[in-house]
């Protein structure tokens, strides 16, 4: 075994829980990372706050310094701090000791063995706290320093292709977003034509599918020959249900995939590629849309409203998701980006005391711009290929993101050897 020799040591003597509080005041100005901005088993940041409402005491924390969600739901919210700045007091901050690499300390603590640990030694009961007296005491052979390098490098090399890729699918999303804005919201083409000039960035040959001239509607100007129309008669809007999770016939052994809001929670793209949750053949039968086709837009429509994906699996969904068919005139991709243009509008039209819901009732009258057929396909011609970019990309990660979270413990412990690691690992990058 390529630990053989490695000495064991106590974790408590390879890291230092860092307890530098900051006041309110001090923490102004600063970036602030809480739980909400981790995101769980992705080791990566999904977003920063800000200090500057910062009302009760936090912890400081230094770029290079492993912040970890101490609540037990969050043990895998675990991330190398990319910057100086204050976090949630729920995060312990930590902080190698001599000898010790830091991202190596930080594969250590995302490690499944690690995080099981935690839980065991959590106490409380509402919210149970992982408690540093305990993890301080787990035991493990720690190779030399050049050795934890090493690993670092070949695990960081994995997730540094997965933040590649992230950023990648981040810029094609606003690139479809600026299209869809530009040609259907803000009209930039006719209103150059309308000018007399040549749309700025347009070949001739996609400028001349666009109007010159405007005529009046319900929601205001919009190019001529293009007509509004509400978005229940462009798509199939359903809606969904849940088989009572009391009959195990519906969820043992289900293979057929069922969404909820949650599925869709913390999505990195507006694309599903699978579901926590299954059906059986007898579950799929409660579900009154049955199972829906790739591509279907879907929209949490309470608990919060908002988060959009398209299904690239065959899916069924519960009665917190609406689902948009895109059979008729206007194709999935507009849909999608219609509704994340139009979420005021969406949001505007729900209701409800306890929470606030978007019925299907509501929904289908909200108006949609139809622009021509020309138009439509031009613009699916440009914007499909982008999607299928982050499709494949996102299909990438979730291969990378598995082979980091099976080659972690392998070399954490030693049970892999790092020339091979290295092979196994050239193989993806």
């Amino acid at each position: 075994m390529a630990g053989d020799g490695w000495p064991s040591k106590n974790f408590g003597d390879c890291a230092l829980l860092v307890r530098d509080s900051v006041s309110p005041v001090d923490a102004k100005g600063l970036p602030y990372v809480g739980l909400e901005h981790i995101g769980e088993g992705r080791l990566a940041l999904i977003g920063i706050g800000t200090a500057e409402d910062v009302t009760s005491l936090k912890s400081r924390f230094y770029k290079g310094d492993i912040l970890f969600g101490k609540l037990r739901p969050y043990f895998r919210k675990v991330i190398l701090a990319p910057c100086d700045g204050v976090c949630s007091t729920d995060i312990w901050v930590v902080r190698p000791k001599d000898n010790i690499d830091a991202r190596f300390l930080f594969y250590w603590m995302a490690s499944k063995d690690f995080v099981d640990a935690a839980t065991r030694g959590s106490e409380g009961t509402k919210m149970p706290r992982a408690q540093w007296e305990f993890v301080s005491r787990l035991e493990r052979q720690v190779p030399p320093l050049r050795h934890q390098q090493a690993i670092a490098c070949i695990l960081g090399a994995l997730d540094d292709k997965i933040e590649l890729n992230r950023r990648m699918n981040r810029t094609l999303e606003e690139m479809a977003r600026a299209i869809f804005k530009s040609w259907f919201v803000d009209f930039d083409p006719v209103r150059a034509k309308a000018a007399g000039q040549q749309p700025p960035g347009l070949k001739p040959e996609i400028a001349a599918l666009f109007p010159d001239t405007f005529e009046p509607s319900e929601l205001g100007e919009i190019p001529k020959g293009w007509r509004i129309g509400p978005i229940g008669q462009m798509v199939q809007v359903l809606g969904g249900g849940t088989p009572s999770t009391k009959e195990p016939a519906y969820w043992e052994g289900g293979i057929h995939p069922f969404c909820t809001p949650k599925d869709m929670s913390s999505l990195a793209a507006p694309v599903l590629l699978a579901t926590e949750r299954h059906l059986t053949d007898e579950g799929l039968a409660k579900v009154s849309s049955g199972q829906l086709p790739v591509g279907t837009v879907l929209l949490s429509s309470r608990a919060p409203i908002g988060y959009l994906a398209t299904a690239e699996t065959p899916l069924s969904v519960n009665q917190g998701i609406i689902a948009m068919v895109c059979d008729g005139e206007l194709p999935n991709l507009y849909v999608l980006l219609w509704t994340r243009a139009n979420m005021d509008r969406v949001l505007a039209n729900a209701n409800g005391s306890t929470f606030m819901e978007i019925s299907k009732r509501n929904f289908r009258p909200i108006t949609a711009v139809v622009p021509s057929r020309a138009v439509l396909r031009c613009f699916m011609q440009i914007v499909e290929p982008m999607h299928q970019r982050i499709v494949s990309s996102l299909k990438q990660i979730q291969h990378l993101s598995e082979l980091r979270d099976t080659l972690l413990p392998k070399l954490i412990s030693g049970e892999l050897r790092v020339p091979d690691a290295e092979r196994i690992a050239g193989r993806c990058l």
